[in-house]
């Protein structure tokens, strides 16, 4: 009975969505933890100690902005890639180095972005992910986004 119960719970609830993954210019698959609201986009990846090959977080922006990033308790080296509202990377860091304590330097793109991918320090060169190229992203709510930037 509880077998046939939780089978139908199953169909009910119907399929798990994938998780939410950015796919850089040569295929590598980032699966990615989304950093959409306020509290999540503040806490970023600090405090972790490691963050597997095949894993980041994307930061999700409701605008268009010259979002900086700094690394404050941030304990593994990372490459910050800013995305317009399609995925074209409009710049990036490569190899950002930890801060733990203050003064921590801010990192600002040279342009706008919706979007900012962490990854490993040395995936973006790894997988040819440079200003200009594109990074597809799947399963994220709202982006990229549809129709012209906002």
């Amino acid at each position: 009975m509880l077998e046939t119960f939780l089978m139908l719970a199953a169909v009910v609830a119907g399929p798990t969505p994938a998780p939410p993954v950015c796919i850089a210019p040569d295929g590598a698959r980032v699966q990615v933890d989304l950093a959409i609201k306020d509290e999540e986009r503040i806490l970023g990846l600090m405090f972790r100690d490691s963050l597997p090959a095949t894993s980041g977080m994307l930061f999700v922006f409701p605008e268009d902005e010259r979002w900086p990033f700094w690394m404050k308790n941030t304990f593994i080296a990372l490459d910050l890639v800013w995305l317009d509202g399609s995925g074209a990377v409009v710049d990036v860091r490569t190899g950002v180095q930890p801060c733990r304590s203050d003064p921590c330097p801010s990192y600002t793109p040279a342009a706008k972005a919706r979007a900012v991918l962490e990854v490993n320090a040395g995936f973006a060169k790894a997988h040819g992910i440079v200003a200009g190229a594109k990074v597809r992203c799947e399963g994220v709510p709202d982006y990229p986004l549809k129709g012209p930037a906002k």
